[in-house]
């Protein structure tokens, strides 16, 4: 009984929420977003408390500084991964499909920390079929660090506001109607923000 409820909550979510801007209905609660977590995103942690992103630079291949900070208005889906990482490499074709799935109001910000070559990361996204993603980089851990990442790949979801809300050490099929559910559920959570806003 409790799985059919959450299975039918999830699904009322998907058509709630898969177009925030066209959306004739208010946007899910927040205290329910919790209750998404089915399948995989069973292993994505909330936050007791949302928590202010630091605000440390990464880089683009061309060692442009790149800030959490630009991405103010979206709901943040941030990836911190390497290429010596074997889940990294199941996982992050479906960050790219996410990216392309997802509107405006959602950027998937993939960073490989560490180090991790130039031509590394473009064989990489050649071997996974990655097409979309931006190549970014964090090259000394030291955003990784700062975020308290233990383990590879992690996977923080940071709202419209810039505070993480949740995240998941492990791989996930991020593109999977589960995960895009939760997404979709903070996206409409943001604009109920805006909206409440004088």
């Amino acid at each position: 009984m409790i799985r059919n409820f959450t299975v039918a909550l999830l699904y009322t979510a998907l058509s709630l929420t898969a177009n925030v801007a066209h959306a004739q209905t208010a946007p899910l609660p927040a205290a329910q977003i919790e209750t998404l977590r089915v399948g995989e995103m069973r292993k994505l942690s909330f936050l007791e408390t949302p928590k202010a992103v630091p605000d440390l630079s990464f880089t683009d291949p061309d060692g442009t500084e790149r800030f959490l900070s630009d991405y103010a208005g979206k709901v943040v889906v941030l990836n911190f991964w390497a290429t010596w990482c074997a889940p990294c490499r199941k996982e992050m074709p479906t960050f790219d499909a996410l990216a392309r799935e997802m509107g405006a109001e959602v950027a998937v910000v993939p960073i490989a920390t560490g180090r991790n070559a130039l031509p590394a990361i473009t064989r990489f996204f050649e071997e996974t079929g990655v097409e979309t993603l931006p190549v970014l980089l964090d090259p000394k851990g030291q955003l990784a660090r700062s975020m308290a990442v233990l383990g590879l790949p992690a996977t923080l979801l940071i709202d419209a506001q810039g505070y993480e809300v949740a995240r998941m050490t492990g791989e996930a099929d991020w593109n999977a109607p589960h995960a895009r559910a939760v997404i979709n559920a903070l996206v409409a959570q943001g604009a109920q923000s805006n909206a409440a806003e004088p």
